[in-house]
């Protein structure tokens, strides 16, 4: 499953056009996932994996390989009650200081009030791109699918395969784009109370501890690199030529549909709370990729 996708795949794309719709069905958690820290704070039930943190400490996991392009997704279900100052993580990283990233941070809150979700792009080690919105459901009450699809066109964010967030290929107009990097996949819940929740004007309350997030439908649709492969041989490895075609490489995937395009526009226009391209406090001149459509 963790592997490039199959022909017939491709032939489903092209004969309905599937547009951001991987094909891999969910696996097991210790097919694609390992253990990264504090692996007494896992805790096993039949098909879903439940992360805790208290005061002793959070848990995390990553993806036994890298990958290079695809759709990676895991069905979350977030802390219950009050959650404020944790703190639970999805995100594909590289590794090293000129590292790519993309992020989901779900900051907790206190009962009654909405988890807010804070996403945001690292390229080449720089960061600074965070948006943050409300989910039109709640996100305790039931597992939601969060994905992350990516490919040389572009990078989209989505909670139950709606986009929440479009970060576009535009290295034409010299704005460099993740491309070249292969990726882990990882997850993690820890305390954060000096930020998250309010600015970190509301702390974890221990008393509520253990803070328990929970997952399941691990799937991984992506092109896996190997770690004795060089970055440059995986990025020509994991782009299709003219012996073998992959699915984020076809056309429908270089941009969003109209229907995915009016999706965004509904969420930016209903649930975005903060956006790091209008925030002129903290960039008086806004970043350049700020001044086009597709960020």
């Amino acid at each position: 499953m963790a592997v490039s996708v199959s022909k017939r795949s491709v032939l489903v794309g092209f004969s309905m056009g599937l547009v951001l719709m991987g094909f891999a069905s969910s696996a097991k958690f210790d097919e694609l996932y390992q253990p990264s820290w504090a692996q007494d704070h896992f805790i096993y039930e039949g098909e879903v994996l439940r992360l805790k943190l208290d005061n002793y400490s959070g848990a995390g996991f990553q993806s036994k390989s890298k990958y290079m392009f695809g759709k990676v997704t895991i069905q979350i279900k977030l802390v219950e009650a009050d959650s404020a100052g944790t703190v639970t993580a999805f995100y594909m990283s590289s590794d090293g200081p000129n590292h790519n990233e993309f992020d989901f941070e779900f900051l907790g809150n206190t009962t009654g009030e909405p988890y807010l979700v804070q996403t945001n792009v690292y390229v080449n080690g720089v960061g600074n791109r965070e948006q943050r919105l409300n989910l039109w459901f709640d996100p305790t009450k039931d597992f939601h699918s969060y994905s992350l699809l990516w490919n040389r066109r572009q990078a989209v964010f989505l909670v139950d395969d709606t986009p929440i967030r479009l970060h576009s290929n535009m290295e034409d107009k010299g704005i460099p784009y993740p491309k070249d990097q292969p990726m882990g996949v990882y997850s993690s819940i820890w305390n954060a109370d000096d930020w998250a929740t309010q600015g970190g004007r509301v702390k974890t309350d221990w008393s509520h501890a253990p803070f328990v997030a929970s997952y399941k439908g691990f799937q991984i649709d992506a092109c896996e690199c190997p770690e004795s492969v060089t970055a440059a041989d995986s990025a020509k490895k994991c782009s299709s030529n003219g012996e073998k075609r992959y699915w984020w490489d076809e056309p429908t995937m270089s941009a969003l549909n109209v229907h995915q395009s009016h999706q965004l526009l509904w969420v930016k226009a209903n649930y975005m709370v903060y956006d790091y391209c209008t925030d002129a406090a903290r960039f008086p001149v806004p970043p350049v990729e700020c001044q086009h459509k597709h960020h």
